[in-house]
């Protein structure tokens, strides 16, 4: 049974985290003081255990110009005897209809090991995010500059990344789980994680993408075997978008349907509407959707 988390379960899930994970007990606590939420916790109960369990923590995203609200998935675990029965997947495909019940468009999560990318892709998550060659700005240097004043050591940080499209935006109460997670470890140098996405509402991201880029115009038909609303034939014209439910691009009627048509599956389209080495794509791909420089950091990792 998938249930949220309540002052029962909390317990359980913590102590999971520690079996599957292993992390320090200070960094827990930071982690569960600051970023943990019953109502943001979902838990596979089985015989009245928690086996299973992930946790969906809210972030804002920089897309296409707009900052949009976004999943970022944690801890996803099950316990060692309770593997290979499915429960993950249950979670993951509730968490999506979680998502999209939120009017959450978009989820993104960072594979703590390589392995990782070939199992979140079973569920329609595509690699969008490249580990960054270049050092991020010294969250200790920060503190420093702005000695007893976080809150101007956060909006400078702000400053420095709320300029950058298909970038994840904190606010101040992340920023201080930040600097308390990195005082841990005595500031270690950071640079930006591999991460990957998962479109839940194909509709609305291209919508934005079409207020963004006014002058494109194509058809797209996309596939998506877990959220089946994201099935459609989707037409972008005129800085918008038409959503469309035929079997095929000959059901809609002539005229309707903008030049060139497209087909692409939920994980491409992931990388296409981030701009994930678009210019390495093939015609017309290449032309249509811009590169970006998608960035994921400072996620307690």
């Amino acid at each position: 049974m998938i249930r949220f988390a309540d002052e029962i379960t909390r317990p359980q899930v913590r102590r999971m985290w520690k079996t599957v994970f292993g992390d320090p007990d200070d960094y827990m606590e930071t982690y569960f003081r600051h970023k943990y939420h019953d109502e943001n916790t979902l838990v596979y109960v089985e015989e009245g255990k928690v086996v299973a369990s992930l946790q969906m923590l809210s972030y804002g995203f920089t897309f296409c110009g707009t900052e949009i609200p976004i999943i970022y998935l944690s801890g996803v675990s099950t316990l060692p005897q309770y593997r290979r029965k499915g429960y993950v997947r249950q979670l993951l495909v509730r968490s999506f209809e979680e998502a999209a019940h939120r009017d959450v468009p978009l989820m993104l999560l960072v594979p703590q090991e390589e392995w990782l990318l070939k199992f979140y892709d079973r569920y329609g998550f595509a690699q969008t995010f490249d580990t960054g060659e270049e050092e991020l700005p010294s969250l200790k240097a920060l503190i420093e500059k702005h000695p007893g004043d976080l809150l101007a050591a956060s909006k400078e940080f702000d400053d420095f990344f709320r300029q950058n499209d298909m970038t994840i935006q904190k606010s101040f109460d992340d920023f201080h789980a930040m600097i308390e997670e990195a005082a841990l470890f005595n500031f270690p140098e950071k640079r930006s994680l591999i991460g990957m996405a998962r479109v839940i509402d194909a509709e609305r991201l291209l919508s934005l993408f079409a207020a963004r880029y006014g002058g494109k115009s194509f058809s797209i038909t996309v596939h998506d075997e877990l959220v089946e609303s994201n099935n459609a034939l989707f037409t972008v014209a005129d800085g918008k978008v038409d959503k469309r439910f035929p079997r095929n691009e000959s059901d809609v009627p002539d005229g309707q349907v903008a030049q060139p048509v497209l087909t692409t599956n939920i994980r491409e389209l992931a990388e296409l509407l981030l701009g994930y080495h678009t210019s390495e794509k093939k015609y017309p791909l290449n032309t249509l959707f811009p590169e970006k420089q998608p960035q994921m950091h400072f996620m307690l990792e």
